[in-house]
């Protein structure tokens, strides 16, 4: 029988089955036909990433009929538009960067498939399709055709039930039984006893011990060895390799001492060793796992949504708050949060959140409508389906079409050490061998174990992403809700902070507001009511609030200018109200205040002035930020509190006017070609460009829904005058994963030196290595929960 491997899919092949083609073998038309498939699409790389990347595709005649049902196919999608259908499918055979090279490009392979985008950790792939060219059931029998059969299943998908792995508690228990009893076994040996019996039975205790260590050998520290073997056909060195030969020199050492009658051999070591360096596996994993946990809604989305009672009274509620049944007021520019029932005659959303297609959809009542789109135009209401998705929009907020391209530091530093640490550890422990061979053959050997085990860039590739997580969720308790752990190295590599004015700087809740102009009466506040309630500007809300209450109507058309003002037609009058060039009328006050002019039926009827009320911390805030950034207020307004701000901020304070949205941007732009990192502060709504421009963008949340997913953090409003506090944090933070890099680095050079000398046993090195790790993570949490109790 030929023992050659099969180019796709690396199973061994039986001569007779073996097919050629290309100068290739496979072990089955299946692998062949794949193979065929990626050349002729011009998808050969799917082999440059790893050798036999590939698993051998399986007959699926008739298995996923099921999906020729649209009302089980809706169940299961979690976006469907006439365009625009989106699906998150489970693949378990996704293992290495082959599978995500030819998952993400599966457009290649089914026209129809307008993007596919891979989730490694969960072992999912995103699909973006058009279902007037494919179907659900075709995209599965593609998948299922290359070898990525996906796991679907109705139950799981309605209950949210998830399979547990327990492999790794099973072969912890394996080896836990087969250490104990080995040890047990082994107490004679080790206290030399010399009774009659023991001598008699002594053969036959030993190979009692050699069977006992075999499930442990064989079953527990499998993993180790199967990781090994697909590190070295790809051409890599991980650190699984040093940890499998030191297992596998131990059990030949040990077999051979049995056999020639030398002793009794290391079994109980061995045994010992896979047992200790499993706990620090799992405790690596339970690590890992409290890491990825995704974060609630509730930290990401602190943002208020307008509830309407049945009386009519509106209400703003958290958005985790809302319930199924549950009616909403959705405005102008404003993010949907749920899937829900359009109550409103119609609407008019954007779904280029979620699509990348920015033509905005138009629904009648009675249309389903789906969170993340953004409703444009006048105010709507809807009834909501389910409660919020966290899944749904935290995969919206970390779509790749909002990230940043950033290089990160400390993950190169990693990258660095770890491709260069299996190399140097394996000719470490070959040169410290050959020393001791000609020493002490029983020290050469335990030297050579030692040096193998002990040595463990864990801890390494552990401390940021564990340093990064603890600051993340201490953050997320101090109600600053950062994207990803990214932003926290961004944040520490700030040296300019450009604020935004309106909403940002100043508070929307105690600002008092005056009226000048001709009275109004009740049909024209009923007009200005019903336009002010579609509209989310923070002016726009406050005036809202500020006349009074209003019976609701419809306006025919309406249309939100950012950062000019608001025309709305109504069957009995149009009104438009902004600023004063919006309206074309000139302004006869001389104060410069920050106003919204109103014109109704084409006659100015006068101005609504905002005396603005600064948030409080506001220049102690910018007094501690001045003293290591350069700081600028960026405002839409005139310039009519400039000796106001002159007054309460820092002299090297810049003041910039009169700034549109557009202009915003462009100073941002060019603050960045300076060689400045520029961090903008805003509201999600006009602030938009700037904040997705910066290299860092946060938005303050003041019980208004203005998020946008091109922000990097929101900061919720209480929260502001703490702002210095989360930037020297995020300073500390790097500071805390530098040292921890140099602490891992010192563990490994005592550790090793401790071993080359023939001074550490091989089963000490197995608790010492979960053992760092442990520490690491304990050194980590502490500095940074330290650096989080400094004021």
């Amino acid at each position: 029988m030929d023992t050659s491997n099969c180019f796709h899919c690396g199973n061994k092949i039986i001569k007779k089955d073996e097919i050629l083609f290309d100068e290739k073998r496979f072990c089955c038309n299946g692998c062949k036909t794949v193979y065929e498939i990626f050349s002729l699409n011009d998808l050969s790389s799917y082999y440059d990433f790893e050798a036999s990347p590939g698993a051998t595709p399986l007959d699926i005649n008739g298995k996923y009929d099921f999906l020729k049902n649209e009302n089980i196919v809706s169940k299961l999608l979690e976006f469907q538009e006439d365009t625009t259908h989106i699906i998150s499918l489970y693949i378990p055979h996704i293992h290495c960067s082959s599978c995500i090279w030819i998952l993400e490009n599966l457009q290649k392979l089914q026209p129809g498939i307008n993007t596919s985008q891979v989730n490694f950790p969960e072992k999912k792939v995103r699909i973006n399709y058009n279902p007037n060219k494919t179907n659900l059931k075709q995209i599965v029998a593609l998948l299922c055709s290359i070898g990525y059969e996906p796991y679907i299943s109705l139950e799981t998908f309605d209950e949210g039930k998830k399979v547990v792995d327990r492999t790794l508690v099973y072969k912890i228990g394996v080896a836990f039984f087969c250490f104990g009893n080995i040890m047990l076994l082994s107490f004679p040996e080790y206290f030399e006893v010399n009774e009659f019996w023991i001598n008699q039975y002594r053969g036959f205790l030993r190979w009692l011990v050699f069977a006992l260590s075999l499930p442990s050998f064989l079953y527990s520290a499998s993993g180790y060895y199967v990781s090994a073997w697909k590190s070295i056909k790809a051409g890599m060195l991980n650190i699984e390799i040093p940890i499998a030969l030191g297992i596998i020199v131990m059990f030949i050492r040990s077999t051979v001492d049995i056999i020639f009658d030398y002793g009794q051999g290391f079994f109980d070591s061995m045994c010992g060793l896979i047992f200790f360096m499993l706990l620090g596996k799992l405790f690596q994993q339970k690590t890992y796992s409290f890491l990825s946990f995704e974060r609630d809604y509730k930290s990401y989305f602190p943002i208020a949504i307008t509830k309407l009672l049945p009386n009519g009274t509106e209400i703003p509620v958290q958005v985790y708050d809302i319930k199924k049944g549950d009616r909403l007021l959705i405005r102008n520019q404003e993010l949907i949060p749920v899937d829900g029932i359009l109550i409103s005659n119609k609407a008019s959303i954007d779904y280029s959140f979620v699509t990348g297609e920015a033509v905005p959809i138009e629904k009648i009542s009675g249309d389903k409508i789906f969170a993340g789109g953004k409703q444009l135009g006048k105010v709507i209401e809807m009834e909501v389906l389910f409660s919020v998705s966290n899944s749904y929009l935290t995969q919206l907020w970390s779509n790749d079409v909002f990230q940043k391209k950033v290089e990160l530091k400390h993950k190169s530093i990693t990258d660095k050490i770890s491709r260069y640490f299996t190399p140097a550890l394996i000719g470490l422990a070959l040169v410290s061998f050959l020393y001791w061979i000609f020493i002490s053959v029983d020290t050469a050997f335990n030297v050579f174990t030692a040096i193998l085990i002990v040595a463990c860039p864990c801890a390494l590739a552990l401390t940021a992403p564990f340093t990064q997580g603890n600051v993340l969720r201490i953050m997320g308790r101090r109600k600053l809700y950062l994207k990803n752990a990214m932003v926290i190295e961004q944040l520490a590599k700030v040296d300019t902070i450009v604020f935004d004015k309106t909403g940002t700087i100043t508070t929307n809740e105690k600002t008092s507001i005056t009226y000048e102009g001709e009275p109004l009466n009740d049909f024209e506040l009923k007009l200005l009511g019903n336009t002010l309630r579609g509209s989310n500007h923070p002016l726009s809300r406050r005036l809202y609030d500020f006349i009074p209450k209003q019976e609701p109507k419809e306006p025919l058309h309406f249309e939100e200018i950012i950062g000019k003002g608001i025309k709305a037609d109504f069957d009995d009058g149009t009104i438009k109200l902004g600023s004063s060039q919006f309206l074309q009328h000139i302004s006869e006050n001389t104060h410069k205040k920050t106003k919204v002019h109103l014109e109704i039926n084409g006659v100015y009827k006068g101005s609504y002035i905002f005396n603005n009320q600064y948030r409080e911390g506001l220049e102690k805030l910018f007094e501690r930020l001045s003293k290591k950034y350069k700081l600028i207020v960026l405002s839409g307004d005139n310039d009519g509190e400039r000796k106001i701000l002159e007054k309460m901020l820092p002299a090297n304070t810049t003041l910039v006017f009169d700034q549109k949205p557009e202009q915003k941007l462009h100073y941002i732009e060019n603050l960045q070609k300076q060689g400045k990192n520029v961090m903008m502060v805003g509201d999600g709504l006009n602030d938009s460009g700037a904040l997705a421009q910066s290299n860092v963008g946060i938005s303050i949340s003041e019980n208004v829904n203005v998020f946008s997913p091109a922000c990097d953090g929101i900061l919720d409003a209480s929260q502001f005058q703490k702002i210095a506090f989360f930037m020297n944090y995020s300073k500390n933070a790097m500071l805390t994963i530098y040292m921890s890099f140099a602490l891992s680095l010192l563990y490994n050079v005592i550790g090793l030196s401790f071993a080359v000398t023939g001074n550490l046993s091989p089963i000490i090195a197995a608790i010492i290595m979960p053992l760092s790790t442990i520490t690491i993570v304990s050194f980590v949490t502490t500095l940074s929960n330290i650096y989080a109790g400094k004021k």
